[in-house]
């Protein structure tokens, strides 16, 4: 669930037969096709997606906070704000590829 910046998150370990019953019933469309970097800046770790496929050309950074009010060094090679811009939610780009925008 989004509520501002904030997104639910949940980990923990899944027993494979609820796992493959969640894709079953959650997964809309084909997976989504990125790598994944770990970036230090300053106190922060940012993870950076390199999407490939159907989007792509797009890159992404995100950084975890301990609460949205976290103070953090936003890197030079960073780019617009777009937390709240529902296209690049993953739901989304599995949906409607980066590519077709």
């Amino acid at each position: 669930m989004a509520r501002g910046a904030s997104r639910s998150e949940y980990e923990y370990a899944i027993p494979s037969a609820d796992a493959v019953a969640m894709l079953a019933e959650l997964a809309v469309s084909a997976p989504i096709d990125k790598v994944r970097y770990r970036v230090r800046c300053g106190a922060h770790v940012w993870d950076l997606d390199v999407f490939a496929g159907e989007n792509q050309g797009l890159v992404m950074a995100e950084v975890e906070l301990g609460h949205e009010d976290e103070p953090f060094d936003m890197p030079d090679w960073a780019g617009r704000e777009v937390t709240a811009d529902g296209r690049y939610y993953n739901v989304n780009l599995a949906r409607h590829p980066y590519r077709h925008w």
